[in-house]
């Protein structure tokens, strides 16, 4: 009789199980355009056309970026850095609380065995007798097992879920920032190279026009302020030059720290600072399509279902809950009764909880979980809207730099050639020291105008790759697993 009341109990909770009181989940309108901004200044509607290199967050990192010296950069950052590692525990950590959730869906099987010696005074023995008696049991039970008649803990369940498949999205858009801040940093350390590489050229040459001042000077043909300015320029080189060198070794730092190692000394040959050879055509596609690669918005969308299922276990707490306790087994007097026939032993005890008045609590619990879900819709559609804030950014940025750079290189191009002429007319005589020194100066400041410029725009090329969701795969097309993925996250 006891195996079928307990196999009828089991029976209708596997039946009961699939209700569930939280609202259908329909995923919110994507609160910006269904196009890209277009214009002038973001160059017409290429930028939304796929290309060769199919769909963006599809292409590799290893495809992106073609500087070997990088690619192995990344390559370390994506197994030593710190913050990834966090964010791989976290979906480690999010699991086992899923599966602790999911758990409490089925009755937990213990098996006991107990044994007890107890004595009574005369006193107290019904015998008038002191007497000595003993109970040895063995047995299988649950314990307080749940119904799940309106899906409470099926609800719980699905929220443990969604937060697993979260912290999942979470630990992608981690890997997408740090690939993306690895490169922007290698780029920053290589255009401070190239800069270093102006500012000693430009002392080389402005103390050549120091030495020839100063001898002009020593024969009366300059006067103190001309050899004053020179020397002037020639410090303030120095002073750059040194600058640039403590910019340097700080962003060496900043890369050590994202690469979460020291840098090895065996690291191939990178590119030279003009030959990095990014991707130019990245394609953009449409607005839509970051609903499905943006790691962070998944993440968002997850999150609100998570909030979503949270409603339905504040629903049910209004309603009744039916909670199971069984046992079988065998009891004895004597141990070597124990397993002796007729000496089976059960027990099965049912437990409904009514709620009645509880002063608000359950009412109160609900409008927190909705309002918890309204807040999380507002994030998903914020997470949207800043995505697509970064992309158009990015585009514009994309279309105007290359007119920067152009304007830049022509500009670097007439201060060259005035220099020249500035220093053949000084060294025959026909000019003047100070004419030299300010052609010197204005040539600096067009060469460094232009590397920041082409640093502006190879960084720009970075973040439209990682606001398009690119950095995840390593290699494109699917052949290959994301780094993180191969280490054995999942």
């Amino acid at each position: 009789m006891t195996n079928k009341y307990t196999l009828t109990a089991l029976l209708a909770a596997a039946l009961l199980a699939g209700c569930s009181m939280a609202p259908t989940y329909l995923r919110p309108a994507a609160p910006v355009s269904g196009q890209w901004p277009s214009g002038p200044a973001y160059g017409g509607e290429a930028a939304t056309q796929a290309t060769k290199n199919g769909v963006a967050a599809d292409i590799g990192w290893r495809e992106f970026f073609a500087d070997a010296r990088l690619q192995k950069l990344i390559e370390l950052a994506l197994a030593n850095n710190r913050d990834l590692q966090v964010a791989m525990l976290n979906v480690e950590k999010t699991r086992a609380q899923y599966q602790i959730q999911r758990a409490d869906l089925f009755p937990a099987i213990d098996a006991t065995a107990s044994s007890t010696r107890q004595r009574l005074p005369a006193d107290l023995s019904s015998s008038g007798r002191a007497s000595t008696s003993s109970k040895y049991s063995v047995g299988l039970g649950f314990t307080a097992y749940e119904l799940d008649l309106f899906g409470r803990v099926q609800s719980l369940k699905n929220e443990a879920l969604e937060q697993y498949f979260a912290s999942e999205a979470a630990r992608k858009s981690a890997q997408i920032t740090l690939v993306s801040e690895v490169a922007s940093q290698y780029l920053t350390l290589r255009a401070l190279d190239e800069q270093q590489k102006v500012v000693t050229d430009t002392l080389t040459a402005q103390q050549s026009s120091y030495e020839l001042t100063k001898k002009r000077f020593d024969v009366g043909t300059v006067t103190a302020l001309d050899l004053s300015t020179a020397d002037s320029q020639v410090q303030t080189a120095k002073s750059n030059l040194v600058s640039l060198m403590q910019q340097r070794a700080q962003a060496e730092n900043a890369l050590t720290l994202l690469v979460g190692q020291p840098l090895p000394a065996d690291l191939p040959e990178g590119n030279a600072f003009d030959a990095q050879g990014l991707l130019a055509d990245l394609p953009a596609g449409l607005p839509s399509d970051l609903l499905e690669r943006r790691p962070d918005i998944i993440q968002a969308e997850h999150q609100l279902k998570a909030a979503n299922a949270d409603i339905g276990a504040a629903r049910a707490a209004f309603f009744p809950s039916i909670s199971l306790t069984g046992s079988f087994g065998t009891a004895s007097s004597q141990l070597s009764n124990l397993f002796k026939s007729g000496q089976g032993a059960w027990s099965f005890i049912p437990q409904i909880n009514l709620p009645i008045f509880d002063w608000g609590k359950n009412t109160a619990n609900l409008d927190v979980s909705t309002t918890s879900k309204k807040i999380a819709v507002a994030q998903y559609e914020k997470s949207i809207q800043s995505a697509f804030r970064e992309v158009s950014d990015a585009l514009t940025a994309r279309a105007m730099v290359e007119q920067q750079i152009a304007a830049q290189e022509a500009l670097v191009k007439s201060e060259t050639q005035r220099y020249q002429l500035a220093e053949l007319r000084y060294r025959n005589g026909v000019d003047s020291a100070l004419s030299l020194l300010d052609a010197q100066r204005s040539l600096y400041s067009a060469q460094q105008g232009l590397i920041q410029t082409r640093l502006a725009r190879l960084t720009n090329q970075v973040t439209l790759y990682k606001a398009l969701g690119g950095g995840w795969l390593e290699r494109s097309a699917g052949t290959a697993q994301g780094p993180a993925a191969a280490n054995g996250a999942s």
